[in-house]
């Protein structure tokens, strides 16, 4: 059986990889591989932006791999994630639908289009992972001023939709305050509110800041895997959506 192309959309955080990943999933029939670090993990669900309605609106539903698989807590690694990734790919294949690898974890995406060979490889994966189909991987980069905005402008969105009320309830679930700050950004931060180490304006600055970091770094890796080899064709970021799609289209 031919392997359909696997298609990719990186890009730091709040550039929109979700919402053009589904509607391309859409046009063509594909199905999304999550490629973030913590969206893996349940409840982290505003923090980690996992727009699960996203999958849904327009009345067809996108089917989508790698989300919501572990509880906070439960180790995972860049092997764990090729793995999964993989096994994805051949569970799209089996129907015929596309694959979308779609996320902002530059190391899960590296692992999957490099083919890391680990130095010492994992009991559950015995031989080496071999991405044996075409690929295509798109790009959004917004400009600097704007990802900054970007990253701004969606913390207080989250905020309103209950970022806080949401790592109130995990850590009423049992979820410890100790394995939440290792989740990182929004979960690290959050816990140092709800600990009363830090004022909400404390909480609000330092984390917009800090994620604003974060995209800067996330597109610093995505450079180095263009060194690498990988080609990565940057979609320009001043298109709308539909443009967007048909950019896309007329490339694959």
């Amino acid at each position: 059986m031919d392997k359909k192309p696997l298609y990719v959309i990186l890009g730091p955080t709040a550039s929109g990889k979700t919402a053009l990943a589904v509607a391309l999933a859409r046009m063509i029939q594909g199905e999304i591989i999550s490629a973030d670090s913590r969206q893996i993990y349940r409840g982290l669900n505003i923090g980690t932006g996992k727009d699960l309605a996203e999958y849904s609106q327009g009345g067809k539903l996108v089917d989508y791999h790698v989300i919501d698989i572990l509880d906070v807590g439960e180790a995972y690694s860049v092997a764990h994630f090729q793995k999964d990734a993989f096994d994805a790919m051949e569970l799209i294949d089996s129907k015929a639908h596309v694959p979308i690898l779609c996320g902002g974890s530059g190391l899960y995406l590296d692992a999957v289009l490099n083919q890391y060979a680990f130095s010492k490889q994992a009991p559950f994966i015995p031989e080496p992972l071999i991405l044996d189909r075409p690929t295509r991987v798109f790009g959004l980069n917004p400009p600097v001023e704007l990802r900054r905005e970007l990253c701004a402008h969606r913390l207080l969105a989250r905020l309103e939709e209950g970022l806080v009320e949401e790592a109130e309830g995990l850590l009423a679930q049992g979820v410890s305050a100790e394995d939440l700050i290792w989740m990182g950004l929004e979960y690290k931060w959050l816990t140092l509110l709800l600990r009363k180490e830090i004022s909400y304006e404390e909480f609000v600055r330092n984390l917009t800041v800090a994620i604003q970091q974060f995209a800067k770094r996330q597109m610093t890796f995505f450079r180095k895997m263009e060194r690498s080899g990988i080609d990565i064709q940057w979609i320009p970021f001043e298109l709308s959506l539909s443009e967007k799609l048909a950019w896309i289209q007329a490339r694959l």
